[in-house]
């Protein structure tokens, strides 16, 4: 039995009451959020040939975003919100997810509908920013999980509950200094990825030189003062579509093959198992689960099926053929354990005569790769490329010496990119955490 003194209730969840709060540290005073935050916005009138940017709010304070651009008669909900510049913004389903966030300059004017209630902030009292990173603790979120109501995928927030809540109240001057403190971390994870940017270039330019590439072919000629107007030789043709014949990169030095001539054997498409909600020791893995680095991410799950004509070996290689992913590639290494493959994807087993699988797989990633993906998908439904075609694509192939050398090379570049990567979790982490350990008595 928990007894709340009622001066000290500011939420009326049992489940809220049951945990404690937010144990706010006695350092600072409190301020309902209502006395500084005030519903605005602008309603607007949809018009059918007007066009209209939307906008959303990413969980996790991941910021607001476009979320696209419609014209008016393809919008539904004719009354709208226009938004300003600088307003806070609540998305009421994803609130529980730490879906709050800042209007930028660029969607200045963008519209919402009702599902996303913009405030004006009283700045003479709290500062946006310092307003967004309280509302974005663990703590906050799990009071907006505590008063969001409604069916699992659409639980709202209830809005009176948010005003209606206190929170921690710094002078100005203490919120600019702790608004410092954590931005310090920002910059240093704003560093890492500018760092992340430059390896990833330097990793394309290495493989351009080292491959000694020709961009230039002789396979396609654009006319002069006809630069939509196109000519393909009947001998380049390898399907009707000329709008996405491009030129294709070829070595000086090495040899120009295609993936057919580097196989042992015929590809062989995925399973068609549905994926389970566990894992039972043998992984499904599907496009989902690669990241656009070549590794898996950590949601090891298993099929509601099991064949082992579809179990993986060492070395064998994984392309994504359909959906926004396509062209994504994935080396299965025996580190991984047991694992069966889903039906987006293609496996290729490789000559490992004549080539470092760990090479393919660096080479995949290059721009050199990536073009031939976005000339050769066909696009209906959702892009697609088959694995008759994927047997076509280019692939410069050095001696396997020189491929050994790149991969060391690359893959040295990849563990700074790595390195890189680590660094930023832990600023997150470490920027979230001292920011927490001053608002509220974590060690008490």
């Amino acid at each position: 039995m928990r007894f709340v003194s009622y001066s000290k209730l500011q939420n009326w969840s049992v489940q809220y009451t049951r945990t404690g709060g937010f144990g706010y540290s006695n350092k600072y005073p409190l301020g309902r959020i209502g006395s500084f935050l005030h519903r605005s916005g602008t309603v607007v009138e949809i018009e059918d040939d007007i066009e209209y940017c939307q906008v959303t709010v990413r969980t996790n304070n991941g910021g607001v975003c476009l979320r696209g651009t419609k014209l008016g008669k393809e919008i539904g909900t004719k009354r709208q919100i226009k938004v300003s510049k600088g307003q806070y913004i609540v998305s009421k389903i994803d609130s529980r997810n730490g879906a709050f966030g800042i209007i930028p300059d660029e969607l200045d004017g963008a519209i919402v509908t009702n599902d996303f209630p913009v405030f004006d902030v009283d700045n003479s009292v709290i500062l946006t920013e310092f307003l967004l990173l309280v509302t974005t603790t663990k703590q906050f979120i799990a009071f907006a999980q505590s008063c969001s109501s409604g069916t699992t995928n659409r639980r709202r927030i209830d809005i009176d509950k948010f005003l209606d809540q206190k929170i921690p109240l710094p002078s100005l001057s203490e919120q600019k200094r702790l608004l410092c403190v954590y931005n310090e971390y920002i910059e240093k994870i704003k560093n890492s990825f500018n760092i992340i940017e430059g390896l990833k270039g330097e990793i394309d330019n290495y493989i351009l030189q080292q491959l000694s590439v020709d961009v230039k072919t002789s396979s396609l000629h654009i006319l002069p003062n006809h630069r939509y107007l196109k000519i393909a030789h009947s001998s380049s043709l390898t399907r009707w579509d000329c709008y996405h014949i491009k030129e294709e990169p070829r070595s000086k030095i090495y040899d120009n093959k295609v993936l057919s001539q580097l196989i042992v054997e015929e590809p062989m498409y995925g399973a068609a198992f549905k994926a389970g909600d566990t894992f039972t020791g043998v992984r499904y893995i599907r496009i989902t689960d690669i990241k656009e680095d070549g590794t898996l991410n950590e949601n090891a799950i298993s099929a509601q099926g099991y064949d082992e004509h579809y179990l993986l070996k060492n070395n064998d290689f994984l392309i994504a053929r359909s959906g926004n992913t396509v062209g994504k590639t994935f080396l299965f290494e025996e580190k991984y354990g047991k694992a069966i493959f889903a039906g987006y994807l293609i496996k290729f087993t490789l000559d490992e005569k004549i080539l470092n699988p760990r090479y393919l797989l660096f080479y995949t990633k290059s721009t050199l790769f990536k073009q031939w993906i976005e000339s050769n998908k066909r696009v209906s439904a959702q892009p697609n490329i088959n694995s008759q075609q994927y047997l076509s694509s280019p692939v410069i192939l050095p001696p396997k010496t020189i491929q050994d050398e790149m991969v060391t090379h690359i893959q040295g570049l990849y563990d700074c990119i790595q390195k890189q990567k680590n660094d930023i979790s832990k600023y997150k982490v470490m920027a979230l955490n001292d920011f927490e350990k001053t608002l509220f008595s974590l060690n008490e």
